[in-house]
Parts: C-alpha cells; sequence; structure tokens
C-alpha cells in the first residue's frame, strides 16, 4: 500500500475531534484495520467512509462498541442477501427469457 493512500490515526482523530482510543477499540472488534509505517498506525483512505459512519453511530446517537459491532454485522448480511437476491433475480430472468 503507497503512504499517499493512508492517513495517520492522531491526524485523523484531531480532525474529527474524536479519541485514539475509540479508534483502538474499532481495530480490537475488527471493524477497520490499521496500517503501520514506521511505527506510525494509519488508516487506508478506502475505509475512510465505513469509519465516518462508525464515528456518527458512536457520537451522535450514542451507541456502544459493541451495539456498533451488531449494526455493522446486520448491516453486511443485508448486503450479501441483496447481492444474492439481485444475482438470483438476473438467474430467473435467464430462463423467463428461454419460453
Amino acid at each position: 500500500m503507497e503512504n499517499e493512500k493512508l492517513i495517520p490515526v492522531d491526524q485523523f482523530c484531531k480532525h474529527y475531534n474524536i479519541e485514539f482510543s475509540f479508534i483502538n477499540t474499532l481495530t480490537e472488534f475488527g471493524l477497520i484495520q490499521i496500517t503501520r509505517i514506521e511505527e506510525i498506525p494509519c488508516i487506508p483512505y478506502d475505509q475512510i467512509k465505513d469509519l465516518e459512519k462508525l464515528i456518527r453511530l458512536h457520537y451522535d446517537l450514542e451507541i456502544n462498541v459493541e451495539g456498533i459491532d451488531a449494526i455493522s454485522h446486520l448491516l453486511n448480511r443485508v448486503d450479501q442477501l441483496q447481492m444474492e437476491m439481485k444475482l438470483l433475480k438476473n438467474r430467473l430472468r435467464l430462463y423467463e427469457n428461454e419460453e
């Protein structure tokens, strides 16, 4: 991963006015992944959007990390089911067009 596609955790925390411990807790729960560059913890840019959602859940809606973990799991499951349903609908259309 290139360094320009990473943002140091301390800069991210300062920008969003959040505690470093919150990021560590999310990492412990496996909700985000942190990359270390020369012992500096960094967040990949592709995780920023998801991390912003987690921040809103925690700080705006006052949901604890355990609740965020459950919500995240359920949202991922919904996404999987929607993709599966789309695939099955496409397969069904193939059979309907054969008639």
